[in-house]
């Protein structure tokens, strides 16, 4: 009785393969939105809409003036609608799979761009605060007018004893000229 419980699959796990009657084709997904992409973008052009024109009114004029036995869609041109909705049933889909494909870009791009701006805000931030610390260093280190101003308070000193110790050599040389003129016998 252990034998045929093991031999029977179990409900609770998957199968591990399957036999198939027909095999499902395969294709590639990429391709085939590049195909819609391709097809959509036509769709969307005045070439395209040119053929069609071209082909309606072909269709119409053929089967209104052409001989009665070679018309093949009289006058409520139930074909020609027919193939119409046929075109129309097979755009649609193709159209919106290369809207969510585009769509699926842009999302991607619209990331991107958000994380650049993330990047570049903080880039900023952080300038912002290297310039503010530099500003603050710089408020400590003596400015150029602050300099000026030191620099000529200190010639002003220098010239004051320049000038003091010049009167004091004059008198110590007159001084000592008399000395020399008067120690001259």
């Amino acid at each position: 009785m252990s034998d045929t419980r093991r031999t029977r699959e179990r409900l609770d796990t998957p199968r591990d393969e399957r036999r198939q009657l027909v095999r499902r084709p395969s294709y590639n997904a990429d391709t085939f939105g590049v195909f819609a992409e391709q097809f959509a973008r036509f769709m969307g052009t005045a070439t395209f809409l040119i053929y069609m024109t071209l082909f309606v009114v072909g269709w119409v004029a053929w089967n209104l003036l052409a001989p009665a036995d070679l018309r093949f869609d009289n006058y409520p041109f139930i074909f020609l609608t027919l193939m119409l909705s046929l075109q129309a049933s097979y755009a649609a889909p193709l159209i919106l799979l290369a809207q969510n494909r585009q769509e699926a870009r842009d999302r991607v791009v619209a990331e991107q761009d958000r994380q650049a701006d993330a990047r570049a805000h903080a880039d900023m931030e952080f300038l912002a605060r290297e310039v503010a610390s530099l500003r603050m260093a710089v408020g400590e280190v003596a400015t150029r007018d602050f300099l000026r101003s030191e620099l000529r308070g200190l010639l002003a000193d220098l010239d004051e004893r320049v000038d003091e110790r010049g009167d004091e050599r004059g008198a110590s040389h007159e001084d000592g000229a008399d000395e020399d003129v008067r120690g001259a016998p």
